[in-house]
């Protein structure tokens, strides 16, 4: 697989503009290392967007779902650093989900990412799932300018889990269902694979609801380290 493990947390924030560049400062020196220094976490990823909204959006890829249920996990969340609040004020329109990797794959990463979300209805969940991983997503890693490929599915639970940093932001936080992305050497490759991923999905009549789609490129990258 292309993806650092079997579990995900996505994040998609717009941000005051008058806190930027303390975000930054944090985001790079404090909140990522911290991120990532978490056991079973393996690498953090932000980007910022070029086309569609929000703003950011942040990628942390980990060992299993089950670790970011753990309690590492928790009692990071559950006690954020002084920096930490004061950041988080800024962020608004944030939307979150802890996933699990349904598929991931491809030949490495690369600097632009489309992210899609969507949901779908019930009768259509199963069929949409195995019709991506089985038959849609894997030649379409291999399509001009794409190195990777990655379909997530929300853990809802995991996602609604109310913690200390998630009250800090003062702000509601949306759920995306099932989430997909695309990464690529250019804007124009990612967006070109997502049409012809849609018109694939058009041809078997499957029902994307609520979709939001943005191509993002890569800002800032933290892997584990021996020292992390």
């Amino acid at each position: 697989m292309s993806l650092y493990g079997h579990g995900a947390v996505t994040i998609w924030h717009d941000l005051l503009p008058q806190a930027k560049d303390a975000f930054y400062a944090w985001h790079n020196h404090e909140h990522m290392p911290e991120r990532v220094g978490i056991p079973g976490f393996r690498r953090g990823r932000r980007y910022i967007a070029e086309c569609g909204t929000p703003e950011y959006f942040n990628l942390y890829e980990a060992d299993s779902p089950e670790v970011l249920s753990g309690q590492d996990y928790l009692n990071r969340l559950n006690a954020p650093t002084p920096w930490t609040q004061e950041v988080v004020v800024s962020f608004r329109n944030v939307t979150r989900a802890i996933c699990r990797v349904l598929y991931s794959g491809g030949v490495g990463q690369a600097g632009h990412l489309l992210t899609l979300r969507f949901d779908l209805p019930p009768f259509a969940q199963q069929t949409a799932s195995t019709l991506l991983r089985q038959r849609i997503l894997p030649p379409l890693a291999d399509a001009p300018g794409i190195v990777g490929v990655h379909l997530c599915r929300a853990d809802d639970s995991g996602s609604r889990i109310e913690t200390a940093e998630k009250k800090a932001r003062n702000q509601e936080t949306g759920i995306p269902r099932w989430i997909l992305m695309i990464e690529g050497i250019s804007a124009q490759a990612v967006e070109a694979c997502c049409d012809q991923l849609l018109q694939r999905l058009a041809d078997h009549s499957v029902p994307l609801q609520d979709r939001n789609q943005a191509v993002y490129r890569l800002e800032y990258q933290r892997c584990k380290h021996p020292w992390g």
